[in-house]
């Protein structure tokens, strides 16, 4: 396959499944709407969802490097936005001594901090599985 139309699929594929993964998000965050939250300037939403998005790519960055064809990484990117909806609600369920939903609403950039770099550190351990 030509290598521009390739790259433009693999980005269109990209796009497709960090929106749906952010509009699953959304869905499961119920003390709070994400975007709504970043308009008000909530710093530790922010993180969060950069933290997600970032992940969620880089699953797909892994799938594109070990993948033949386009519907591979489709499949590796649905994959990785479960996993991170996993992840997501493992998070909530260690942290017994507050809900990481409301910190996150309450602007607790300290959580928005470790919410990211969850999402973004399990990107690279659900991406480099894929190899």
């Amino acid at each position: 396959m030509n290598p521009f139309l390739s790259t433009f699929l693999y980005f269109a594929i990209a796009v497709v499944v960090v929106i749906i993964g952010l509009i699953i998000f959304e869905l499961i965050t119920h003390k709070y709407r994400d975007w709504e939250e970043i308009e008000k300037g909530n710093t530790a939403v922010a993180l969060s969802i950069g933290g997600k998005v970032i992940g969620i790519c880089l699953v797909l960055s892994f799938s594109i490097y070990h993948s033949s064809e386009l519907w591979e990484t489709l499949i590796w990117g649905a994959y990785g936005v479960v996993l991170q909806m996993v992840a997501y609600f493992i998070f909530e369920g260690v942290t017994r001594r507050f809900s990481v939903q409301s910190k996150l609403k309450e602007n607790n950039i300290a959580v928005g901090i470790i919410s990211l770099a969850v999402s973004v550190g399990l990107g690279f351990v659900i991406g480099a599985s894929i190899t």
